[in-house]
């Protein structure tokens, strides 16, 4: 069985600043992760592989130095690895991101399953996952908590809903999202430690991808960050004066006034 995982390096820290020129992270200086999401993910590949065989590889988008989440990943037990770094992929959003990815796991083929975590820690918008599945026209199903059975080609799964859970099944290859109740990551052991130093990763840009510059990156995407920005937090304190009972009927008529009661 070939699994891919999607994963993505993201600050480990909330405290982030934004660069005004350009609206995005300033990454330097700041411990990157691997997106805690996805962790969940590598670990459902690996076990899958464990059950079934077959392989699992990772893969990112990134910067050059995505290139420690992915020896991470390996770490964990993932079998390779592969590195989407291209200065046209900078600025992307999720759709060109989506696309991108797309294009490698379509080298990747042949590929029974995609893996990816719900959302990412720095976007949220979970939207990346369902975006690769149209993408490569492939069936898709969201918040998986639990992988009941895989035979004859088709895929059974929990998937969490607001009212409880349900059972959905599908056909292989697929795309899924899952969630954190779906299992508990290992942590990385010896020799896998040992093995992600040494493993071979190999970067694919624009050229390895045979993709349009205009379909990637800032170029390639839907929409546009305007303006980012944290929002400024007023606190604002009055001390009513008077007796007890003067002050109660002061309070009352405020929030009365702010329409509070």
């Amino acid at each position: 069985m070939n699994i891919v995982v999607c994963l993505k390096q993201v600050p480990g820290t909330t405290e982030v600043k934004i660069d005004p020129q350009t609206n995005t992270l300033i990454r330097q200086g700041i411990e990157n992760i691997i997106n805690p999401f996805d962790t969940y993910a590598i670990e459902e590949g690996v076990r899958l592989r464990e059950k079934h065989g077959g392989k699992v590889t990772v893969i990112t988008m990134g910067p050059p130095q995505a290139e420690a989440a992915l020896r991470e990943a390996v770490s964990l037990g993932a079998d390779a690895a592969v590195l989407l770094s291209d200065r046209a992929f900078a600025g992307a959003d999720t759709w060109a991101t989506a696309y991108t990815l797309s294009r490698a796991v379509a080298k990747l083929q042949p590929c029974d399953l995609i893996i990816c975590g719900r959302q990412t820690i720095d976007g949220d918008t979970g939207q990346v996952g369902p975006e690769m599945a149209e993408m490569l026209q492939l069936p898709f199903i969201a918040y998986v908590s639990r992988i009941e059975e895989i035979a004859d080609g088709k895929l059974r799964v929990r998937r969490m809903v607001e009212e409880g859970h349900e059972v959905m099944e599908t056909t292989l290859p697929a795309v899924i999202t899952v969630s954190k109740e779906i299992n508990v990551p290992r942590l990385p052991s010896l020799r896998g430690i040992m093995k992600s130093k040494s493993a071979a990763i190999p970067v694919w840009g624009v050229r390895e991808l045979e993709v349009d510059e205009k379909m990637v990156g800032l170029a390639g995407s839907s929409t546009q960050v305007i303006k980012v920005f944290f929002p400024q937090r007023v606190h604002q304190a009055e001390m009513l004066e008077g007796d007890l009972d003067t002050r109660v009927d002061t309070l009352i008529d405020r929030l009365r006034s702010a329409r509070v009661c």
